[in-house]
């Protein structure tokens, strides 16, 4: 299952930590990044390892690290357990040490763990592709609260000075066969009506799935991630009109409301399927 909604956690709160796996989100975060003090990073690798011990399934339980080299490998032994899911690599922009976070995860037993580096600074949009190119990263994640601090951005009502950043991490992706982008964290949680206009306009973007700082956000990113009975009925009377012009001999054909649909709109439809699949 591709999440739909990734619960951001600090391992330095104990009691935040027990409690999350009951918080209804498809995923965890567990930081041990930004979202910790440097006076409790030793305390919060405790914790996670703790945690991990012992860690529920579902959800999946991923990690964001530091990309500062002296706390990586500190980071990387504390996180590297068969219950950990995935690493989320904050300020990534080294392909060769996105390469060595993969290698340290390929030393696990079982199903080949997730690499998910973070798009946080301008050089690393400019070089995004190359990111997102080592093998063994399974997707990205934009992270813009430090990229606004980086380029000295602020945000206008519709988010709008960051749309080229957001489209450009989901077609890179898509080009190197990745799995759709994780859509970036509001700090909107007690508007909820704001962040479901914005989770909404990110998911027209080619978003499935989004990070959370709150509870409060998981239902509303998992409302708007989840196709409706609606979309998931006329994606299945598309595929199938198709599949019978396709016994026909005709590759495009026109539906019940007289719009011509050919392969690029029933691919849609079959994404639309494979979604409700996997949240079914």
């Amino acid at each position: 299952m591709i999440p739909r909604s990734w619960l951001y956690v600090p391992a330095d709160d104990a009691s935040r930590l027990a409690k999350a796996a009951g918080r209804g989100a498809d995923a965890l975060i567990v930081d041990l990044e930004d979202g910790v003090a440097p006076s409790a990073k030793s305390a919060a690798r405790d914790n996670l390892r703790a945690f991990l011990a012992d860690a529920p399934s579902p959800p999946a339980v991923w990690v964001r690290i530091t990309s500062e080299p002296e706390g990586l490998e500190l980071d990387l032994d504390a996180c590297l357990h068969d219950n950990v899911a995935g690493i989320v690599l904050a300020k990534a922009g080294d392909p060769a040490q996105i390469a060595n976070v993969v290698a340290r995860l390929g030393q696990l037993s079982g199903a080949p763990r997730g690499v998910m580096p973070l798009i946080e600074t301008g050089r690393a949009v400019f070089n995004v592709a190359d990111i997102a190119g080592v093998p063994g990263v399974t997707q990205l994640q934009v992270g813009e609260a430090d990229l606004r601090a980086d380029l000295g951005i602020t945000f206008g009502p519709d988010e709008s000075e960051l749309l080229v950043v957001r489209q450009r991490v989901v077609i890179v992706s898509s080009a190197l066969d990745l799995l759709p982008p994780v859509a970036p964290v509001s700090v909107e949680f007690r508007d909820l009506d704001a962040f479901r206009a914005s989770t909404q306009a990110l998911a027209r973007m080619g978003y499935i799935g989004r990070a959370c700082i709150h509870p409060a956000q998981i239902e509303i990113a998992h409302e708007v991630f989840t196709p409706t009975d609606e979309q998931i009925s006329a994606a299945r009377a598309l595929v199938s009109a198709a599949e019978a012009a396709a016994a026909e001999g005709r590759g495009a054909f026109t539906d019940d409301s007289g719009r011509m649909v050919d392969e690029a709109v029933v691919r849609h439809a079959r994404r639309v399927l494979a979604r409700s699949n996997r949240h079914a």
